[in-house]
């Protein structure tokens, strides 16, 4: 041994024992919001005075546990998680007999040897539903065992906002094959990779792009929200990118006003505007005959970011001091993105200019039948089939 082979094993032994140490916590805190969210549903469903609590159990029981990291919000995300995921329940099983012994040794109370005992009971009817449910998963579906070991909890949690199965499976094998982080997951979902891939016929190609850019271990009544997009009728593409998304949509101008509504008249794409010594460019600017004012657009193709706010104030300010005639009204500023949270955009909106919105817009959506049979490709077979052993050696005991 010489001086840069012991530099090079303490390294070694640092990252691997350290990689170790973050999966390991990782589980626990998979398995500890797991199994709040598995009492509070067990809880509402037959507590023996559940009916005391009602809608206001969630923060009725935030005030009594009063720790950080249980206030109302959050225990309402490990019941979402938990009602999303109910497959994870035989994992968590298999967790806590793994540690059981530890627990055990080191003086745990009694309830919670009752509650491991239970989960870990296959009589239990809890345990069967969990069991059946993984038998009847979809060919496409990723196996419990994956979701619990492969993906950590808060990108697990953001997953359980995906309300379609199928687009959730998609970006759950997409994270554990990429080794996202929660951010870059955050990212494709803004992004609608999963309608990207829909439409690409060179999927592996679109893959390798995504893996190669991912970053791994950033007047209402006439305007629609959301603005739907699928009469672009985008055709078919060896790899669907983003730039070509947004080129497709601003190259449609005849469709976008129809779905606008009435009374839109185009003026300008990509319209130069000079402040100070900086040149920006503004999606799309119309002006609408109706309400008499010019409708400035800014065309987003990921999730509302509240810098996105400020950017189209600035452009709606310019028009309203140099564009704006003496008969006109002040000009609206129309933001789309793919998604937003309310929240974040009454923060960011709160005090400017109140002609300023913020709506959604839809592209087509990809073939659930090609969806499926793209999963199932890619999936790892091998995985499943020990999987499914697993589960039958488990019910021979």
């Amino acid at each position: 041994m010489n001086f840069e082979s012991l530099v090079g094993q303490i390294n070694q032994v640092q990252d691997v024992l350290q990689a170790q140490a973050a999966h390991a916590i990782n589980l626990s805190l998979t398995a500890r919001n797991w199994l709040v969210g598995y009492y509070i549903v067990e809880y509402e469903q037959h507590g023996e005075d559940r009916a005391k609590y009602g809608e206001n159990l969630i923060n009725r029981l935030a005030q009594s546990i009063n720790k950080k990291g249980f206030n109302p919000r959050r225990l309402r995300e490990y019941r979402q998680f938990y009602l999303v995921y109910p497959v994870i329940g035989i994992e968590v099983g298999k967790y806590l007999e793994s540690i059981s012994t530890q627990l055990l040794s080191s003086g745990a109370p009694t309830i919670w040897r009752l509650s491991t005992a239970k989960l870990q009971n296959t009589e239990n009817k809890e345990v069967e539903i969990w069991r059946s449910a993984t038998a009847k998963l979809e060919e496409w579906a990723t196996p419990p065992e994956r979701l619990f070991n492969r993906i950590n909890y808060t990108s697990l949690s953001a997953l359980s906002s995906i309300s379609d199965p199928l687009k959730r499976a998609f970006y759950e094998q997409e994270t554990i094959r990429g080794c996202w982080t929660v951010t870059e997951l955050d990212r494709q979902v803004s992004s609608q990779y999963y309608e990207r891939m829909g439409l690409s016929k060179d999927k592996k190609a679109l893959q390798r792009l995504t893996a190669q850019n991912a970053q791994q271990l950033t007047p209402r009544d006439i305007i629609h929200n959301p603005v739907s997009l699928e009469f672009l009728g985008l055709p078919s593409q060896d790899v669907v990118t983003e730039t070509k998304l947004e080129t497709t949509i601003l190259n449609h101008l005849q469709m976008v006003l129809m779905e606008m509504g009435r009374g839109f008249c185009f003026e300008a794409r990509q319209k130069r505007i000079l402040i100070d010594r900086d040149y920006f460019k503004a999606d799309l600017i119309f002006y609408h005959r109706i309400l008499k004012c010019h409708v400035i657009i800014d065309l987003k193709i990921d999730r509302f970011r509240h810098e996105y706010a400020s950017q189209l104030n600035l452009y709606m300010n310019y028009y309203k001091h140099e564009v704006m005639q003496a008969d006109d009204n002040p000009p609206i500023g129309l933001l789309l993105c793919t998604d937003y949270g309310e929240t974040t955009v009454q923060y960011a909106t709160e005090g400017l200019s109140q002609n300023m919105f913020v709506s959604k817009y839809r592209l087509q959506l990809p073939s659930e039948e090609e969806m499926r049979q793209y999963l199932i490709e890619s999936a790892t077979t091998a995985d499943w089939e020990e999987y499914r052993k697993e589960q039958e050696a488990a019910k021979e005991k």
